[in-house]
């Protein structure tokens, strides 16, 4: 599996962005997420945090927080920590990248039951995880018709996700209307693969940022629509 590629020449990470989105669960409103950039030297931090609301928060309430820490100028992933809360389901995990010895390392625990887990897993070399790797996508070349790879850290394995990008496209979001450049992840594995078709709408510009996501899934369509970007 190849590693990770560094950031395309004259490429940076925001030292300080907030990005908000609304989350919608086909033609329903079923959340926010926030994103929040921040350098921390060498390094760059992005925590997230996911809520539903209105009725469907009734339904089924979901609050998940996030952070991945990852290198600046090579993009590896040095931690990925995820508080989830899905139903009844709750479940804190660290997935921590020992580049040195060559192994991930996740520690997971069950709040609801009190059972743990730790599992250690071979890797190549630098990786990215599942959050920064959608941020980290921008920095890359997009040509269209051409893909590039993404090496995601798994706590089974390492997956080579593809980034197939397919078209340009006028989107309209909350925050105005953008030309784009839509990206389709796809895995023979993990999370990606599990989660159905996934679509990424990253601005055609220097930036790549990304302003609309999709996941349709066996059970409905989510979308997110990029509300807000401020450097804050």
């Amino acid at each position: 599996m190849p590693t990770l590629t560094p950031p395309r020449p004259g490429f940076s990470f925001p030292r300080k962005q907030t990005l908000t989105y609304t989350v919608d669960w086909r033609v329903f409103p079923a959340g926010t997420a926030v994103l929040h950039f921040e350098d921390t030297g060498d390094q760059e931090r992005i925590t997230a945090n996911a809520d539903t609301i209105g009725a469907i928060n009734l339904l089924f309430h979901v609050s998940d927080r996030f952070q991945s820490t990852f290198d600046r100028e090579k993009g590896c992933t040095t931690e990925f920590d995820k508080q989830t809360i899905e139903g009844r389901r709750q479940v804190n995990s660290t997935l921590k990248l020992d580049y040195p010895n060559s192994k991930s390392i996740l520690d997971e625990k069950n709040m609801v039951t009190g059972k743990t887990k730790h599992v250690e897993t071979p890797v190549p070399g630098c990786l990215t995880d599942l959050l920064s790797g959608v941020y980290y996508a921008s920095s890359q070349p997009m040509e269209v018709g051409k893909s590039f790879a993404l090496p995601v850290a798994d706590p089974l394995r390492p997956v080579l996700v593809t980034m197939k990008v397919e078209g340009r496209e006028e989107i309209k979001t909350p925050l105005g209307v953008f030309k784009t450049i839509r990206v389709q992840p796809t895995a023979d594995a993990g999370v990606v693969k599990n989660r159905g078709n996934i679509w990424i709408w990253y601005t055609d510009d220097d930036r790549h940022l990304p302003v609309q996501m999709r996941a349709r899934l066996f059970w409905g369509t989510i979308t997110f629509r990029l509300t807000a970007n401020e450097n804050k």
